[in-house]
Parts: C-alpha cells; sequence; structure tokens
C-alpha cells in the first residue's frame, strides 16, 4: 500500500476524530435537554452519519489499489445515506425510534468498518479500527433494544461517537508514527 495513502488515511483520521468531538460537544448539551424532538436533534443525527458517508466517499478516492473489491465500503457509504433519511423520519417522530435506528445504523456500519480495517492492515493504525467496528455491532445492539424498549436516552450516540473519535484519534497516532519510521 503507498505510503502516500497512509498520509491520506492519517489526514482523514485526524478530520474524522475534530468532526466527532465537536459533535458530541453539541449533541451532549442539545440531548439532554431533549425529552421531545426538536429540529436541532434531527439535524444533529443526520448530520453525523453524513459525514460518515462523506468521509468513506473520500476515502475509496484515495485508495490507490483500484484492482481490491471496495464492496465494504460502498455498503457503508449506502447505510450511512440511507440511515441519515431515516433519521432524519424517526428523530421528528419519536425520540426512541431514532435510538433504534441509530441502533441498526451502528450494527451495520460496524461490521463493514470491521471488515475495512482488516483490508487496510497493511496501512498500519487499523487495529483501533477493529475494535471500533466490533464494538459498534455490541454499542448498536443495546441502541436498537433500548429503542425497541422506548427508552429515549439520546446521549448514547453521543458517548459512542465519543469513543469512536477516540479510535480514529488513535489510528491517525499509529499511522503518523508508521509513517515517520518509513521516512527516517
Amino acid at each position: 500500500m503507498a505510503m502516500s495513502y497512509s498520509h491520506k488515511l492519517r489526514d482523514l483520521y485526524f478530520i474524522r476524530f475534530a468532526f466527532a468531538i465537536v459533535w458530541v460537544g453539541v449533541m451532549f448539551v442539545i440531548a439532554a435537554k431533549a425529552a421531545e424532538p426538536t429540529a436541532l436533534l434531527t439535524v444533529l443525527l443526520v448530520i453525523y452519519p453524513a459525514f460518515d458517508a462523506g468521509a468513506v466517499l473520500w476515502q475509496l478516492r484515495a485508495d490507490p489499489e483500484a484492482g481490491r473489491s471496495k464492496t465494504s465500503e460502498w455498503i457503508s457509504v449506502a447505510v450511512s445515506v440511507l440511515v441519515a433519511i431515516a433519521l432524519g423520519i424517526s428523530s421528528s417522530i419519536a425520540l426512541p425510534a431514532a435510538l433504534a435506528v441509530w441502533g441498526i445504523w451502528a450494527i451495520v456500519a460496524g461490521i463493514p468498518q470491521l471488515i475495512t480495517a482488516i483490508r487496510n492492515r497493511k496501512a498500519g493504525g487499523q487495529i483501533a479500527q477493529m475494535l471500533s467496528g466490533g464494538i459498534s455491532v455490541f454499542a448498536g445492539s443495546g441502541f436498537l433494544l433500548q429503542g425497541i424498549q422506548g427508552k429515549a436516552m439520546m446521549t448514547g450516540p453521543a458517548g459512542y461517537a465519543l469513543l469512536g473519535a477516540i479510535f480514529f484519534l488513535i489510528s491517525a497516532i499509529r499511522l503518523g508514527i508508521k509513517l515517520r519510521k518509513a521516512n527516517a
């Protein structure tokens, strides 16, 4: 895998970390006060998967291995776009429905993330992404069950995104270390 792709992945992971940290901060403030659906909460819930889809599209364009199957990444993009739409609808109806949709997304997005991280392991810094994908499946199951039970604790997705941000930061740092060693 080309070193320039590793540079691009590192930069993307730093950008994803920064975005998530800002999103988490705003989401914690808004979600802690929201007992009912609000327009701002809906916007926040839609922005996160939309940004995720854009980041994966960017990663697809940056990948130099044209012959490699990128099915898991395309699935991730499609799922994130569909979830953004579903969150826009569900979060304007009932918060437990939005939490259940978030849970489904975490499950369905976690699997391709795990597969992609395994495939990108040669680029370095992917162990955190593998863990993130696996944890997404478990966390998503919890969100789905809470939503089905009628619970609407919308700070949960913010905590989940915070953990994801930490994993992106770890991956970016590990890639940076690998790149420095390769250039030494």
